[in-house]
């Protein structure tokens, strides 16, 4: 019976993770790089660069089998441990960052401990059916996006009139 593919977590050696991604897709593996867009001041002038959303961090769908395959690509430094295992992300959490960055909003990464919040739904805006977790920083409403095995999180503001708060 042939394993299923999951999405690994792997770290790449530091501004490696556009390379690390190109050299395995060329060896056929499905790799997803979170990628957003900043305007970066110079003092001639302003240019907008495309960085990675987790510096260091580059999702591989594989098997558990073909780990150490992927480590031989340049660049690429380990796959992420977390409790003792190969730290993997769910299919639901990586469609939502892809969704999330299609939409083109600005999006926040943090990697504090942040406590649960109220599970909403996203009733209009360019994320409009979004379902997930909202908690607020502030004044302000953020949808959320855990990525409990790198400790990091999205988080997206959503003004509070586009949130319908669900049941639990």
């Amino acid at each position: 019976m042939a394993e299923d593919k999951k999405w690994y977590v792997m770290y790449t050696a530091p501004r490696a993770e556009k390379k690390v991604t190109q050299r395995l897709e060329e060896n056929g593996l499905e790799v997803f790089l979170p990628m957003i867009e900043e305007i970066r001041q110079w003092s001639d002038r302003k240019k907008k660069v495309q960085r990675a959303l987790f510096n260091g961090y580059i999702f591989v769908k594989t098997t558990r089998d073909k780990l150490w395959e992927s480590l031989q690509v340049q660049g690429a430094v380990k796959f992420v441990h977390f409790a003792g295992n190969h730290a993997t992300v769910r299919d639901q959490e990586i469609d939502a960052i892809k969704r999330l960055l299609e939409t083109g909003v600005a999006v926040e990464v943090d990697s504090s401990e942040i406590e649960t919040g109220e599970k909403v739904k996203i009733l209009g805006g360019p994320m409009q059916g979004f379902e997930g977790e909202c908690v607020q920083r502030g004044n302000k409403d953020y949808f959320i996006i855990r990525i409990p095995t790198i400790h990091q999180n999205v988080m997206v503001s959503i003004p509070r009139k586009f949130l319908e708060v669900l049941g639990t």
